[in-house]
């Protein structure tokens, strides 16, 4: 997984879970779960790296893949990687998903 072919879909991922963050591999895959009941955002999509929440997929990408990811059967995954200390001292993201391959198509 070259990173000149991912996708950068940035992940929030706050204080709450930097250390999860950071005990993460360079590249993993990544497990998308719509949270319909959230109570800050209702398009949050919770990333998921060995079952445990390392963030969310940035609210001005999850409104597009909210409702496809809600409505999919079955798990939804994705290439992931920990972004470079570079991205983070600009941006503050923490990772970056590539959805290039996911089996949902987003809505304008």
């Amino acid at each position: 997984m070259a990173a000149s072919v991912l996708q950068r879909i940035p992940v929030v991922a706050g204080v709450a879970y930097i250390e999860r963050v950071r005990q993460l591999p360079s590249t993993f895959t990544a497990t998308l779960v719509a949270e319909p009941d959230h109570r800050y955002f209702r398009h949050a999509i919770a990333v998921l790296a060995g079952g445990e929440r390392v963030g969310y997929v940035a609210p001005e990408v999850a409104v597009a893949y909210f409702d496809p990811l809600n409505v999919h059967s079955g798990t939804v995954t994705c290439p992931a990687r920990r972004s470079d200390y570079s991205d983070h001292e600009t941006s503050g993201v923490e990772l970056f998903l590539d959805f290039s391959a996911l089996p949902l198509t987003a809505v304008a």
